[in-house]
């Protein structure tokens, strides 16, 4: 029995490490990511964003508050995109038709990419749906944000332009 304990706790100990830098960390860079649009044949980097603001917004088809961030995200790209943000939204559905659907449903105009093997949100640690990552110009992570409500919009106003305001 202790033997497997000790097994065990080797494990874990090879493993969570692991666990800890894959995940996205406030403060340092984001991990790159280049994925297939969900409409079209464009793959679409995040290092292609470099220079701008970006709120990656990872997101599925039947996450009821992602229905709510889409409209409010694109209002704040509408408000904001010329001053440099971004939306990089990552749909997670493992069909890429799901996604297809709720864009037919809620349509945006900021880059829509597909990961439905989970490779990006694993990368990046998320946890549950929607959860965004808030990063600066140079690529660092600067916030993250799980969950949405209404009210959350201004808030994240707020930091967008905080960050849009720093010099580079």
């Amino acid at each position: 029995m202790i033997a497997m304990m000790k097994h065990v706790l080797i494990a874990v100990c090879l493993f969570l490490p692991l666990q800890l830098q894959a995940a996205a960390v406030v403060g340092e860079m984001a991990p790159e990511l280049s994925l297939p649009a969900v409409v079209g044949e464009e793959t679409i980097s995040l290092s292609s964003l470099r220079g701008k603001v970006v709120y990656v917004d990872f997101w599925a088809a039947w996450c009821g508050p992602c229905r709510v961030s889409f409209p409010q995200l694109q209002q704040l790209r509408d408000d904001l995109g010329e001053r440099g943000f971004e939306v990089l939204a990552i749909s997670v559905d493992e069909q890429v038709a799901d996604a297809r659907a709720f864009l037919e449903e809620v349509p945006v105009t900021y880059p829509v990419v597909h990961d439905g093997k989970g490779v990006t949100p694993a990368a990046y640690g998320v946890l549950g749906m929607p959860t965004g990552y808030l990063i600066d110009r140079d690529g660092v992570v600067r916030d993250v944000h799980q969950g949405y409500r209404k009210s959350d919009g201004e808030k994240l106003r707020a930091k967008i332009v905080t960050l849009l305001g720093e010099e580079k």
